[in-house]
């Protein structure tokens, strides 16, 4: 079955573009455009894509405040992936739009390949974050930080968990962990569940946020034992 997408850029060259590196893909379906955050919602509606490229800077209604519409109109439900596509690659940027639900964040100068596994990448549930803005994102939330309280339902992670949950702070893959661990991957996988379920969180992206936010993860630190 083909994931769908729904581009969304204030640029129609931009669009056409992202279009055409998409339309070669077998496996995914461009479903919609939109030229401004106001449409990226309703279309969303309308259409339900899998995964939304969503350009952050836009007039009218821009790419952070659409993201979190669209994600809030999903709640309970199961809303689509959005993958944020700017060529800024500011600091406020990155960490809004993660705060805002964002599942990756990539520069729009990223090969055309790259946009494609992105898509697919995203949409497993998987983080997507250029090596580049996850150092700023880093650097940046820890200087922020002053002594933040722990996470609602850390206290609920097991030992084995609370590991998982730092090596997923440090962005490593299900294969990396399993590798890390010396564990079976389908082993990493309900781990992962289970730590996003009891943290009541969505996905990967925002399980390396909250453990920055909270401190549970320094910067080029070990993971919380």
């Amino acid at each position: 079955m083909s994931l769908r997408v729904l581009i969304v850029d204030d640029q129609g060259l931009v669009r056409a573009g992202f279009r055409m590196i998409l339309d070669a893909e077998p496996d995914l379906d461009v479903v919609g455009e939109a030229a401004d955050g106001f449409e990226a919602v309703k279309q969303a509606a309308a259409l339900t894509p899998d995964v939304v490229l969503m350009d952050v800077r836009m007039p009218g209604l821009d790419g952070i405040e659409a993201t979190r519409r669209i994600l809030s109109a999903h709640a309970g439900d199961h809303p689509p992936r959005v993958l944020v596509l700017t060529t800024f690659d500011h600091n406020e940027h990155v960490y809004d739009a993660l705060r805002a639900g964002a599942s990756g964040f990539l520069l729009k100068d990223a090969p055309p390949e790259r946009l494609a596994d992105g898509i697919r990448t995203v949409a497993r549930g998987e983080a997507l974050l250029a090596p580049s803005i996850t150092r700023r994102l880093v650097e940046e939330v820890a200087r922020k930080r002053a002594t933040p309280p722990a996470p609602p339902g850390l206290d609920e992670l097991t030992s084995r968990e609370l590991e998982v949950f730092g090596l997923i702070a440090r962005g490593l893959s299900n294969a990396e962990i399993a590798q890390e661990l010396i564990v079976g991957e389908t082993t990493v996988k309900t781990h992962v569940a289970r730590v996003l379920m009891k943290l009541g969180i969505r996905d990967r992206v925002q399980a390396v946020v909250l453990a920055y936010e909270s401190g549970i993860a320094v910067p080029g630190g070990a993971p919380p034992t």
